[in-house]
């Protein structure tokens, strides 16, 4: 069997195994490049699972995928089998609903957000519009509730907003974050510029010392998620926790969205990219553990050997 053939039905096996798979850069939880972010963004707000594959771990599956669909980017997304198209294709059918349909899940809604604009920023705004003849303003608001204005062409199926003489266009998803939203003007030590304040962005996530988790513990108050490695936990366990991965993060991400919840790594870098994930899928009350096993270890329990 010829190396392509392999390749090709390691993909076949995949597509076959999935109803829904994103050949992208980087991981569902941490992508490696923009527009493989924005694809998981986008689905992320219309499905709570769906299979990825990350092509920077296999350079057969990288290039095999583009020669399987005869598409030369990567991401890639593919529905039911069928290629539906790399990141900009995503974006467009996500807001003018078709992907919702193509889905199986329930149309967008569409009603446009009630929004402010101070009179500064309002002034502003029509300065930097004046020579974007045929352009439409844009304020994208990603799952993580950053926003950004874009300037991009108007193709109608785009949800519009007015406040103080300004349109101001939007996808169903960042429609939805902008419910409340004030855009006014603000000086600071770096400069002046747009300021954006969301009402409906959660909390974000809240650092807590192994003190405090220790405590929280004891009062059963709080669930602690590892994301650590197999062989990490296994040198070093933190004994009642939940671990993190792929068998599990169905049943996680399907617990009360009120759930107080502290993730653990080593040193406390990458359990804040899984609890900044947990945030975006409506989770309010996120912990950062600061110091991670290794805090726990020097300040509450020294019998958890460091690594």
């Amino acid at each position: 069997m010829s190396e392509s053939t392999d390749v090709r039905l390691r993909i076949e096996a995949i597509l076959a195994d999935h109803p829904v798979v994103l050949f992208m850069k980087g991981t569902r939880e941490a992508p490696s490049c923009g527009f493989s972010a924005a694809t998981v963004g986008a689905l992320n707000d219309l499905l709570e699972n769906y299979h990825t594959v990350n092509v920077l771990a296999d350079e057969a599956i990288r290039q095999g995928i583009k020669e399987f669909g005869n598409w030369p980017t990567i991401p890639q997304l593919y529905v039911k089998g069928e290629l539906v198209g790399g990141a900009d294709i995503v974006r467009s059918m996500v807001t003018s609903g078709e992907m919702h349909g193509l889905l199986g899940v329930p149309a967008p809604d569409r009603t446009p957000p009630q929004i402010s604009i101070s009179d500064t920023a309002a002034q502003q705004i029509r300065a930097a519009l004046a020579d974007a003849q045929g352009m439409g303003l844009f304020l994208a608001i990603d799952a993580r509730f950053h926003p950004q204005f874009q300037l991009r062409e108007i193709d109608g199926t785009e949800i519009r907003a007015q406040a103080n003489g300004i349109e101001v266009l939007f996808d169903p998803a960042s429609a939805k974050r902008a419910r409340g939203a004030h855009i006014g003007w603000a000086e600071t030590a770096q400069g002046e510029g747009l300021s954006i304040d969301l009402p409906a962005a959660p909390p974000r996530v809240r650092d807590i010392d192994v003190h405090r988790l220790k405590q929280m513990l004891d009062e059963g108050t709080i669930t602690v998620i590892d994301v650590r490695s197999a062989a990490e936990r296994e040198l070093a366990p933190f004994a009642g926790a939940e671990v993190l991965d792929a068998a599990s993060h169905e049943r996680l991400t399907g617990l009360p969205k009120d759930s107080a919840l502290a993730f653990l790594c080593h040193h406390g870098n990458s359990s804040r990219t899984a609890a900044e994930h947990f945030r975006e899928r409506g989770f309010r009350v996120v912990h950062n553990v600061e110091g991670g096993i290794d805090a726990w270890s020097r300040e509450i329990d020294s019998d958890v050997p460091r690594y």
